[in-house]
């Protein structure tokens, strides 16, 4: 939601929709994150600000680390410094970031639903975690000195998205680009299944990839 309040302040001149994504954002850093930057994926806060408990609910189990999850901490982050040019956003994005390069164990860099699932041949991936986070990588490469390792680890994710494990035929899939997504395995809903949200990071992240490399649609 980050974006859109970040985009309604451009569109309005009015700033309290960037003051609230700032304020969400700063709140979220504060309670949302454990030690090593890994996300809950609700908080409930009594009227008073005070926290409820802390919990996961599409992921494992309140204390995992939801996949998707991980990728919209890195994503809304990113987005924060881009806006803000606060470096605290931008620091705690890079701590996100190379928790996900360090905890996603897959050969292909597309992780399972959650980070703490048991593995087995039948663990659902979650290509649409993979999307956001790519999109977040190339972004968050520009920012950074040691950018090449994020843009190379998100072309890896790409890569990955573009061949036949994941990407569609045309006319299959019910009309969508990605397979084998996972909306929320606990609730038994949209288990290993396209997802629209896969489908726009997967195309924000070739479109990212692509200004940044130079690369012109017509000549690939």
């Amino acid at each position: 939601n980050l974006d859109l309040l970040f985009y309604a302040s451009r569109q309005t001149g009015d700033p309290k929709y960037k003051n609230i994504a700032i304020t969400h954002a700063n709140t979220t850093l504060k309670n949302h994150f454990r030690p090593d930057a890994s996300s809950y994926h609700l908080v409930s806060y009594n009227n008073d600000g005070t926290v409820e408990p802390k919990q996961t609910h599409q992921g494992k189990n309140d204390d995992s680390s939801w996949a998707r999850g991980q990728a919209w901490a890195v994503y809304g982050y990113t987005a924060c410094y881009r806006e803000t040019q606060d470096t605290t956003f931008l620091n705690f994005a890079v701590k996100v970031a190379d928790m996900i390069m360090n905890r996603v164990k897959t050969d292909d860099a597309i992780p399972y639903w959650d980070y703490d699932a048991p593995v087995t041949e039948e663990t659902p991936r979650d290509a649409s975690a993979a999307s956001v986070t790519a999109s977040a990588l190339i972004e968050l490469s520009t920012m950074v000195p040691d950018g090449k390792k994020y843009l190379d680890y998100a072309e890896k994710i790409l890569k990955s998205l573009s061949g036949d494990a994941y990407l569609a035929k045309v006319g299959e899939n019910q009309g969508f680009i990605l397979m084998h997504s996972t909306g929320s395995l606990p609730n038994g809903s949209e288990i290993d299944t396209p997802l629209n949200y896969a489908d726009y990071y997967y195309l924000e992240a070739l479109k990212r990839f692509m200004d940044l490399k130079g690369i012109s649609y017509k000549n690939l």
